[in-house]
């Protein structure tokens, strides 16, 4: 069972990592990017279009907090 666990917890640290708001959007953007493929629309600019906003909104939020604890 300590395998199990061990494999669960790296899965969730692997995908989730430190920010769980990311996985998130992206699972989110994942499921809306299938179910418009399945029902004839063409979304192709929709995943990547997440990712590149969420990691930019994810760098610039710890950035911002970094730069809080400077001053």
């Amino acid at each position: 069972m300590k395998y199990v666990a061990r494999f669960g917890r790296f899965w969730y640290d692997f995908i989730v990592g430190d920010d769980w708001t990311v996985a998130v959007v992206v699972i989110i953007a994942m499921a809306l990017t299938t179910f418009l493929a399945h029902h004839g629309r063409n979304p192709w600019f929709l995943l990547p279009a997440a990712v590149a906003l969420t990691l930019t909104w994810s760098v610039w939020r710890v950035a911002r907090q970094h730069a809080r604890k400077r001053t």
